[in-house]
């Protein structure tokens, strides 16, 4: 196996037991690991019983950091470079470092690991074949609905991290814009709470006025491609993975 001096690593979303052999394998093999904190780091080396020196890697520290960890990694040393939870890059730090690299033309790999889009697109019964990934939701009002109204009409299903405090109004947005559209919002994944709401986005926000919902959470908006399937009595918007939570 190729030894390459940095390694991007995708860590569980949730799940300490998502991780893989090879992930594994690999944190205990590098001189040292990059991360977005180091305290959860820690834990989940700490659970494996791995180890190793830490050196943190985040939003507001990763411009300055990236030219350190290339020469460092020019001059043989090994890193692994993961975030909190799912790959780095993605709307995570890591892209700066790897623009870096490229500079440098320093090698690098990237092992896989768990992705909160594509679990909850799998889980969320929306056409699948194709779909868009937004990051975060614009927070001001205005940019929100002009993502939210180009989502409704794309001819795939789109999908958006959201804050549990703005989910409410976004969801109520939507209902504003196509109270028939079908949309999924799934919390938690792979922790013990972890629950899908599955419905129209009126339906939705019916549920959230009555019980607003918690934790992590991936919005997802079934675009025109979306079948609209009739109305089943006696069904309710939400369809629960795991029961109900905080």
């Amino acid at each position: 196996m190729i030894e390459y001096p940095v390694s991007f690593v995708g860590l569980p979303i949730g799940n300490r037991e998502d991780i893989t052999r090879r992930a594994l394998a690999l944190l205990e093999s590098v001189d040292c690991i990059c991360c977005e904190d180091t305290r959860n780091t820690g834990m989940l080396l700490a659970h494996y019983g791995i180890r190793k020196p830490l050196l943190s890697l985040h939003e507001h520290n990763e411009q300055q950091r990236a030219p350190e960890v290339a020469a460092r990694a020019l001059a043989g040393e090994r890193f692994a470079v993961v975030t909190d939870a799912g790959m780095p890059g993605v709307s995570d730090p890591g892209y700066r470092l790897i623009q870096e690299l490229k500079r440098r033309e320093v090698p690098f790999t990237v092992l896989p690991g768990p992705s909160a889009v594509v679990t909850a697109l799998v889980g969320s019964g929306l056409p699948s074949d194709a779909f868009f990934f937004g990051g975060f939701l614009p927070v001001k009002s205005g940019k929100k609905q002009q993502v939210l109204r180009q989502a409704l009409e794309a001819s795939y299903t789109s999908i958006f991290y959201e804050s549990p405090f703005r989910i409410l109004k976004t969801v109520q947005a939507l209902a504003e814009l196509d109270a028939g559209a079908l949309i999924c919002v799934a919390r938690e994944l792979t922790k013990v709470y972890e629950t899908y709401h599955r419905g129209t986005a009126a339906e939705l926000l019916a549920e959230f006025k009555a019980r607003p919902p918690k934790g992590e959470m991936v919005l997802l908006i079934g675009g025109s491609n979306a079948p609209r399937p009739a109305a089943v009595p006696g069904k309710e918007g939400e369809n629960q993975a795991s029961g109900e939570g905080a």
